[in-house]
């Protein structure tokens, strides 16, 4: 299952001895019965997440995935994170870091055969640098903000599905 130390973006799987279609129905009835979660099926696929009066920026989401392996039995894979637009402008972030820190290094090159100087070239590095550190402690503290709301989704399922 989850170890105490919850990583990025953790991933599980369960073998459950339950029909597919009992299981939704729990995740169906237990969508019904509660309000301290928001529960979205589609197909097989659930999403768990907290309500909007209480998500903050770095608040995770649940994507649990049902998967029949034989009549009697399927195999739950889920996986934490945070809301998809946060997610994809955090990428984002590190890929344009990324490829801006390649292009320097590029025209630094460049410069520095060329015996022009460099001083412009290297002071873009250090801060591309330095926002790569920035964005590495932003999503440390992310992690460490949403942590608390990842075991509230994880007990949340737990409950669910016994």
């Amino acid at each position: 299952m989850l170890s105490n130390e919850i990583v990025l973006r953790p991933r599980f799987q369960m073998e459950i001895e339950q029909p597919c279609s009992q299981l939704l129905a729990r995740f169906s009835d237990a969508k019904k019965s509660q309000n301290k979660f928001v529960v979205s099926c589609v197909d097989d696929h659930l999403f768990i997440k907290l309500p909007n009066n209480q998500q903050h920026f770095w608040s995770p989401q649940l994507h649990l995935e049902i998967i029949e392996k034989d009549e009697n039995s399927c195999s739950l894979q889920g996986f934490f994170g945070p809301n998809p637009t946060v997610w994809t402008m955090f990428m984002f972030l590190h890929v344009a870091v990324g490829i801006l820190f390649m292009v320097n290094a590029t025209w630094l090159y460049s410069n520095y055969n060329l015996g022009n100087p460099i001083d412009l070239q290297v002071g873009i590095a250090v801060f591309l640098v330095l926002a790569w550190i920035l964005l590495y402690f932003a999503g440390a503290m992310g992690k460490k903000k949403g942590k608390p709301g990842m075991w509230e989704l994880y007990n949340f399922m737990m409950e669910t599905i016994q």
